[in-house]
Order: C-alpha cells, then structure tokens, then sequence
C-alpha cells in the first residue's frame, strides 16, 4: 500500500501532552503482540512504574475479538491527577466491517464509545488504518492505581450473534495527560452530521424554513457547527424561493451548510471546456445572493445514476475554484455526491436522451475510479452516497470505492470526506448474521455508527422524504404545524431513525469546550455504558463566510445500554447564574419531546437528574436568563372553525407558556383571554358570527408581542379533502385531478391545452354535505381562470341541478351561491381562450 497523507482534522487541534504509557510501536504491525486467540494472551495487563518493556507486550492481546478476547484491562499509576485530563489513543489496523464498538472505562466510569470502521470481509484490496482518539476528563481519574478498560459491545439491537464479527487488530494504544485544556472531548473521531430539511422533496419555502429549527434542535444538532444540505435546484421552479431565509436560519441555529444548485443536465460547454455563459450566469447570481451562508458546495449529485458529464463535472469544478472563491475565498468545493453508477448495460439508469444509451459520458465513469481522481484533485473534501450495508459493497460501496480512488488509507481516509447522503429506505434491514431484534433499525445504527468511524461530515438523507423519512411525510409543510411534526416509523415496535440520530449526534456531534462534570450516582453506573457530554458551544470559532457563533450551554445524557438507567450529574457551569431553556427526550412528536425549563440555578455547580429509558439521550439547551432577549412568536396565523370560532398557531418563542390577546374590530383595545398556554396553538371559541376580531400572543411574563392577524369568525368552513375523488373529462389523462386539492399551491390540475366550452372538473366529496360557497386558486397561474363557469350539484352523480354560473378572476375565483345538499359538485368551463384551465387548490365551503 502507498503512502497517503491522511486528510486534516476537521476539528479544533489536539494538544500537546506528556505520555504516560506506550503499548507496541506505531509500525504499521501488531507483532510485538500475542496472536489472537493464543494462550499468551491475557485479559489483564499491569504498566510497570519503569515503562514498557517489550517482552511484557506478549502479554497483550493484537486486538480485541468478541467471543475470544472481548475486555482487556490496562492498570497504571498516577503519582496526580492531570489537570487537563488525558487522551486515549488507538491506531487500528484491521476491523471486520460490522463497525465493532470499543467502549473504553476509566475507573469502571464510561469515557466513550469508540466506532471502528473496518473493511475486512469486504473483499476488499485495501485496508483501512486510522487512529482514534478519545478525551477522559480527570474526573474519572484518581492518585494512585487506576483501570483502563478496553471492551468489545454490540450494537444496540444486536445479539450474541454478532460477537464473532466485532473484531479488530490494533498498531499501539498510548495515553498522555494533556498540557492544556482541550477545545473539544473529542469521541474516537471529529464529526459533523445533519440531514436536509425541504418541501415535496424540491421546495426550501416558508414550510421548509418554518420546519428547520424544529428539526435541527429534535435531532440535538443546533449550535454546535454542524451540516445540513441546501440544495434548491435551478431547473425546478420555485425550489429556491425562500432560500436566504433558510440560510439566515442556519445561521441562527450556528450551522453550516453545503449548497447545491447548478441542474447539470443541459449544459452545453464552451470549445475551451468552459461553462456556458448562462450557467456561469446562474452561479454568479447564486453565489453573489447566498455565499455569505454556506461553506462548502457540492459539484453535482450521483452523476453517473442521473447522466451527466464529466466534462461538466469538470467545469463546475475550475468555476467553483475560480470564480467562485473570488466572490467567497472560505469556500470548500465537495467533489460530486457519487453513486458509483456503473455502465448502462451493467445497470441501466435514467435520463437517457436520443438512441445512445449511456449512464454518464463517458458511459459508466463513475464507477472508475481513475476518472473519479479527475474530480478529486481539484476538490477540497471527497463524497460518496451509501443506503443501507451499500457502504461497504465491494464494488459501489462509498468507504470501498473511496479506497480504490487513493489507493487505501495509511491514517484514515486520505482526503476529508463529506458525505451528502446517506442512510437507510423502508426496505433495508440489518445483515441476518449480526442476529438483531430489530432490523431495520439496526441497519440504520450501522451505517451512522460507520461513517462516525470513517468519514468526517455526513447527512442523512432528508427529514421528510418518502420511504427514506425521519418524520411522517406527505404533507405541504407550508400548511403544517412544525410542533406537531412525528417520529416516522419504519416497522411497528422498533425503534426510530429519529432516536437513533439523536442519540448518535448527542454523543459525537455535540461540539464545544468540555465542561467540568462529575457522575453522583457512580456505583450505580460501574460498567454502564451511559455516556455524558457536556460542552460551553460560545467558545466554537465563528464559521466560515457567515460568522455565525453561538451561546448555549449543551448537556447532554445518553444511554447506550438496552435497560433503562438513571444518572445523575454534577456540571460546572460557565457562570454562576440562572439559566433557563429546552430540553428535549423521548417523544413521538416534537411538542411531546420538547419542554421548557426554568430556575436552574448554578452555583457554577448545577445538577442534572435523568432516567433514561434503552438507548434513549436527552439533551438541555441552555443560556443564562439575564441573556435571554425577549422574542415575539413568529407566523402567527388564524383560521375559522365551526361554532364559531378561532385556532391560532404560532412558531414557537423562548419561554414555558404564551398568553393570547384578543380585541374586536381592527382598532379595538386587546386583552388577556388565555394565559399560561402551554403549547403554540389556541382555540377560541363562542365567538359571534360575522365579528371582526384581532388577535396577538406574546410569551408569558414578555411585552413583546407578534405581528396581529385578523379574521371574521364564521361557521362556514372548509370541508375535510381527504376522502375526495376527482375527475374530468379535459386533461385527457396528463393532469391529475387530484392535484387541485392536495394542499400544495405548486401542482395543479389544468386542461394541457387553450380552453373551450363544454370542459368540466368534477368532485365526490365522499359523502353530501350541505354547501354554499366554492374557491378556485389559480394564483400561481393568473390567467388560467375559467372564461366563463356553471356549477352543478348532484346527491347521487346521475340527477344534477345548475345552482351556479359567471365568469371567473384573474388569480382567485369565489363563488357564492343558496346552501345546497349536494355530494358531487361539477364545474363546467363555458367559456374560451388562449390559456389552459387550471385549479391549483379546490376548497368547498360548508357549515356542517
């Protein structure tokens, strides 16, 4: 194997430290050690005040194994305790591609969890070396005699079964006590997670920007730095239409973003290779508006499964590192997310043009791993997409093929690599020999635990996304409460991808200088594997191009072991003050996950008390009261229901509950109606009909209050959509009727050609209701409006009566007519013109 250099940390530097104890030599070899498996090797080994020596090593086992030597403990002594506290390190030769765990004790107290990314098994032709390293804070040291205890554990869900597989070979384990403090506990390796958060999978709109703080703080990756990725298409109209609101988000929640715009698919290149001037324009425009908010930028998404060009690729590339680091010189350039697509006849793909058939041009050249290099030696950070077990397939799997492209990995991979997709579909389950109870979610666990072990950045999927979701999907996210986002689950009694995210970015994503803490509870924790992380995030570095810092407090406690568990914390505080705000645990929604927190009094010494149940972590996001700066809730918005009367809901504001004020007409005085309202959504009920009212919520104990919303109470209401069928006799079959009332003002159902007389658009409501009022929304087509219109009513789609007719309005039509009984109602289109006939929502209104 060559020698590589091994990719930059992504994290803050390691200090300098003194050794305490060596165990082998950093060679690239496990032979100073006893053979796996020998009788020389023992379960215990005692470091000599006098050092090392190097025959004592054939006491030493060359790594751990789970059915032969599943613990080794290393005892040693400390004339003091080392004020900084002590790094662990591990260089790892060979691992089975299981990802085995070593959890590592110090003084019977976790210290951590270490993933080992391994390829053996693989039939791979590389293997994959890398060192790890893990803070121990000097709590869990004391003078005199102390116990390192190295342990092989199962995945969560895993059984016995799996013991054979959790193996590895190790080079050298050392541990030196640090000169100063260290900016991160670091766990194992450096790493940054995320996921994406958009609308009907294109959309970054006022739904996908309502959502994103929900998600980042449900998942327990705000404040801490790291990734989501933003990528509004430039073929895809509207995709981008709420973008720098997005961005401003991220920044606000101190996350970085890696963007993606460029559609790559119609590009036609210069003679000298170059972009065209319209692309080039598109970039331009794009980076001018948004760079100030993303870091790294993503060439161009699974190229080879979507047929594109590498000459493309390419000239991406030589823009982003010319003229885009003119307009952003912090940029990082990602090469393109790779499928490892092989050729058409291998696997045919999509996006074929003409009678050539080719995945990419060339044919197949993502699959090659030298064509791949052409990219990777003008990009900054490495990619590479994974589903499922796909990350270690020996041929397309993203840790595999990443070998092959730098010829294998001296100390871990030989170029940063940030992962823009992974995680698992609906179908994936857990390889049968690893004997897990839970399958689907332990494919899941796999394959996050795997990239904590070998990548350095990496995002999940996207958090509403059909049969690849975190949260239930299929819904417009613009007419949705983000507090009454829920867990989507993939099976009935298993666990979800939302808990196992959050319990693995709680552990080893969490960013910030560690606080001092010490476990109360300590005998009851001896051996557990409950893990805590407690960081200060305002001593994080501003990020790059949007300088986005953070001042939160994060605690958090997470349980690692499949019993329930209670643990107790002493955590010195920055300041000896009140702090105040979120916490976040189990729960199938978010407001049921969520509470808010008051009163925590530090003396710097504030105490956390937790039962945790199986592999479940709990975060606190925290701040001093003295600086938490009144905020108004934001998007507050009302809606008539039947009696009369109001729901209002709002995104939610720093703060335990809300107060709702309330005033008639625009200008009357508003009072107090609700108070200590616990959730960010009120009913207002026994109103008078036909009554303007105003409405405005401020957090309880705060002045400041929303913007106001009015509404006139009314008992004529929407009726319920979902059980609506549809048809028509105009869109000959090239325009869903449904889409005239799927909740998304984006689709529509239209006529695909000029309108004419005698096209209808007809309704089964499902069941009859009494009616007396129709909308049709043609605002995002204005001059789609129906010339001319009748409506006819019917209770059982044979005998209809016409209860309406006139002609339709730019933008919106409304038509009001007697309270009728009706099931089916049809329109009929009278008039003609040179524009289609298009509804993009249907409302009918009804007080039933």
């Amino acid at each position: 194997m060559s020698k590589l250099t091994a990719a930059n940390d992504t994290g803050p530097v390691i200090p300098h430290g003194t050794l305490i104890w060596r165990l082998g030599q950093h060679d690239g070899s496990a032979r100073e050690f006893a053979v796996s498996g020998s009788s020389g090797a023992k379960a215990e080994f005692q470091v000599a005040s006098s050092g090392v020596r190097a025959t004592s090593l054939k006491s030493i086992p060359s790594g751990l194994d789970g059915t032969t030597e599943p613990e080794l403990s290393i005892d040693y002594q400390l004339d003091k305790i080392p004020v900084n506290g002590v790094l662990f390190r591990v260089s790892i030769l060979d691992a089975y591609k299981a990802v085995p765990q070593m959890s590592v004790f110090s003084n019977r107290q976790l210290s951590g969890i270490i993933q080992i990314a391994g390829v053996a098994g693989a039939e791979d032709q590389y293997n994959f070396r890398k060192t790890y390293e893990l803070y121990i804070p000097k709590e869990q040291l004391q003078v005199g005699s102390n116990e390192l205890k190295l342990q092989v554990t199962r995945g969560l869900y895993s059984s016995s079964a799996e013991d054979k597989f959790n193996w590895w070979t190790w080079d050298d384990l050392s541990l030196e006590s640090l000169n100063e403090p260290i900016k991160e506990p670091i766990h194992g390796s450096y790493t940054l997670t995320g996921t994406m958060v958009n609308n009907k999978q294109f959309y970054f709109d006022e739904g996908a920007v309502a959502h994103l703080p929900y998600v980042m703080k449900w998942l327990g990756v705000a404040y801490s730095g790291n990734i989501m990725r933003a990528s509004c298409a430039s073929d895809v109209g509207r995709s981008c239409s709420n973008m720098e609101e997005y961005y401003k988000v991220l920044k606000d929640y101190n996350m970085q973003a890696v963007a993606l715009y460029l559609y790559t698919g119609d590009i036609k290149l210069k003679d000298d290779g170059s972009l065209s001037d319209e692309a080039a324009k598109k970039l331009t425009d794009y980076f001018r508006q948004y760079s100030p908010y993303f870091q790294y930028y993503e060439v161009d998404n699974e190229p080879g499964l979507f047929n594109r060009s590498k000459a493309v690729n390419l000239a991406v590339a030589h823009w982003l590192n010319t003229k885009g680091k003119e307009i952003a010189p912090y940029l990082k350039t990602v090469a393109p997310g790779w499928a490892y697509w092989p050729e058409y006849q291998q696997n045919s793909c999509g996006n074929q043009k003409g009678r050539v058939r080719e995945c990419g041009d060339p044919d197949g050249w993502e699959r090659d791993p030298k064509q791949r290099l052409e990219l990777e030696q003008v990009t900054d950070l490495t990619n590479g997409h994974s589903y499922g077990d796909s990350y270690i397939f020996s041929n397309g799997g993203s840790f595999t093929e990443n070998l092959k492209t730098f010829g294998g990995a001296a100390d871990g991979l030989a170029k940063k690599m940030l992962t823009t997709e992974f995680g698992t579909s609906d179908s994936h389950v857990d390889a049968y020999q690893y004997g897990a109870t839970e399958r689907t979610a332990a494919v899941f666990d796999r394959i996050m635990r795997a990239h904590i072990g070998y990548a350095d950045m990496f995002i999940q999927h996207a958090a509403f996304f059909k049969d690849f979701s975190l949260f239930k999907y299929g819904f417009n996210l613009e007419e949705h409460d983000p507090a009454k986002t829920e867990i989507y689950y993939t099976k009935n009694n298993e666990d979800s991808r939302v808990s196992i995210m959050r319990r693995l970015s709680l552990a080893y994503a969490t960013h910030g200088a560690p606080l001092t803490y010490e476990v109360t509870n300590k005998a009851a924790l001896d051996d557990k594997l409950v893990y805590v992380r407690a960081v200060d995030t305002s001593t994080l570095d501003p990020l790059a191009g949007s300088g986005a810092t953070s001042n939160k407090v994060l605690v958090n406690l997470v349980n690692f072991e499949n019993t329930v568990q209670t643990v107790s914390v002493n955590v010195t505080m920055p300041k000896a003050v009140i702090y105040e705000g979120e916490r976040f645990g189990n729960g199938n929604t978010y407001e049921e996950a969520r509470s808010y927190v008051t009163g925590k009094k530090a003396s710097p010494v504030l105490t956390f008390k937790e039962t945790l149940a199986p592999g479940e972590g709990v975060q606190y996001i925290l701040q001093p009261s003295a600086e938490m700066k009144p905020s108004a809730p934001q998007k507050l918005k009302a809606v008539a229901l039947k009696g009369p009367a109001v729901q209002l809901n709002w995104l939610e504001a720093p703060g335990a509950s809300y107060e709702v004020l309330r005033g008639e007409g625009s200008g009357g005085a508003l009072q107090v109606i609700a108070s200590g309202v616990p959730s960010t959504q009120y009913t207002d009920i026994k109103l008078r009909e036909g009554t303007l009212y105003t409405y405005r919520v401020r957090v309880t104990g705060s002045t400041v209050m929303s913007e106001p919303v009015q509404i006139t109470a009314t008992g004529l209401v929407p009726l319920d959509r979902s059980g609506w069928q549809a048809s028509s006799n105009a869109s000959g079959g090239t325009s869903n009727p449904r889409s005239a009332f799927d909740g998304d003002r984006r689709t529509r159902w239209d006529t695909g050609k000029h309108q004419v007389s005698g096209e209808y658009y007809q309704v089964d409501l499902g069941e009859a209701h009494r009616i007396e009022r129709l909308d049709l929304d043609n605002i995002l087509s204005p001059y789609d409006y129906p010339r001319g219109y009748e409506v006819y009513v019917s209770e059982d789609g044979a005998d209809w009566s016409r209860i309406a007719s006139g002609k339709g309005r730019t933008e919106a039509t409304t038509i009001t007519f007697t309270p009728t009984q009706a099931r089916y109602v049809k329109i009929l289109q009278t008039g003609s013109g040179g524009n289609y006939w298009s509804i993009h929502e249907l409302q009918i209104y009804s007080r039933d």
